[in-house]
């Protein structure tokens, strides 16, 4: 989901685009991963009645823990509002925002952030209830529509609307939460936000199969994982643990496999998993780093699957999600 620039470089790190120190020696140091996710937004980041958090967000956070401490557990996860998340990492508080976020040049440039890659396609939708009779976003002419506030939700809106002439009243609240309950009592007609979040908020409302989420996506929001500008080996060690789980995808190792395919695995598993070459030594990190975080998460698949996918609550298809060569987006460079 994408924030308006009203916050744009609160900070002096911001204005500078520097990094205050090498993140990975504090991360080390602290034996900690310090990482920024949602409130709650399920299949993404959103904790339990024990606490414990899971989703497609976390388990990125906890790839990155194996990755750089050797342990996917080693992670604290900071719950952070759409208007806290990037003073959250422009301020240190977290080393990594993993969180629905969309990457923007603005955000790229004047934000003093940097965003790693992209580990969902997404896109503004709208959801409504199926007594209604809506089948599209174009019969929403006099519709009162929630949102949260602080994001370009509702210019998206207001562009594609205007764009249709239609007529609507826009009702924002500052968390998802808010929002979805407003929804679900008959506050608004619609509820409009990434489509991916529509989902996981129509899990929350009492009587899911009541509501629809209508085909038309109105924009483009690559969602991804971002840390602070200034800082390219931190900035590096995070974007090719994406890669790694994307690659690990890509040549067939699995969560379960990792062990294995140590000993009998194929020339390029046996690279990638640190048995041959020294990836990890030009990372700053463990050998054996890209296997540790396939270990401890799965690959990308085994992760949209288990949270997202058709296996999941959410039952999202992977459509633009799928690796390349099965008619996706999803790539990963090579490694050599």
């Amino acid at each position: 989901m994408k924030t308006t620039l009203g916050m744009a470089c609160m900070l002096a790190l911001c204005a500078t685009g520097t990094a205050r120190a090498a993140t990975l020696d504090i991360v080390k140091e602290r034996g900690v991963l310090q990482c920024g996710v949602s409130q709650g937004v399920a299949g993404f980041s959103a904790p339990d009645d024990q606490g414990n958090w899971t989703g497609f967000d976390v388990d990125f956070c906890r790839a990155v823990a194996a990755a750089v401490l050797g342990d996917p557990q080693k992670v604290k996860f900071v719950p952070l509002s759409t208007k806290e998340r990037f003073t959250a990492l422009q301020s240190g508080e977290v080393d990594l925002l993993s969180r629905q976020t969309t990457w923007t040049l603005s955000r790229d440039v004047d934000m003093g952030m940097s965003f790693v890659g992209v580990t969902y396609y997404d896109g503004q939708a709208f959801m409504t209830r199926k007594d209604l009779g809506v089948k599209s976003a174009r019969e929403l002419d006099g519709a009162s529509v929630c949102t949260e506030t602080g994001t370009t939700t509702e210019q998206n809106m207001a562009d594609y609307f205007g764009a249709n002439g239609i007529k609507y009243s826009v009702i924002t609240f500052e968390r998802p939460d808010q929002t979805i309950q407003a929804f679900s009592t008959g506050r608004c007609d619609v509820y409009t936000t990434d489509a991916s979040a529509l989902y996981a908020q129509r899990l929350a409302l009492t009587d899911p199969d009541n509501y629809v989420v209508l085909p038309e996506v109105i924009s483009k929001e690559p969602l991804g994982p971002a840390v602070r500008q200034g800082d390219d080996q931190w900035f590096k060690i995070v974007r090719w643990t994406l890669f790694a789980l994307i690659e690990a995808e890509e040549i067939g190792i699995t969560k379960d496999s990792v062990a294995s395919l140590m000993e009998k695995g194929t020339a390029t598993q046996k690279r990638f998993l640190g048995v041959d070459g020294e990836a990890g030594k030009e990372l700053g990190l463990d050998m054996k780093w890209a296997g540790q975080a396939v270990a401890a998460v799965g690959n990308y698949g085994e992760m949209f699957e288990r949270n997202l996918g058709t296996s999941s609550a959410l039952k999202i298809d992977r459509g633009l999600n799928n690796l390349w060569n099965k008619g996706g987006l999803i790539y990963s460079p090579p490694a050599r």
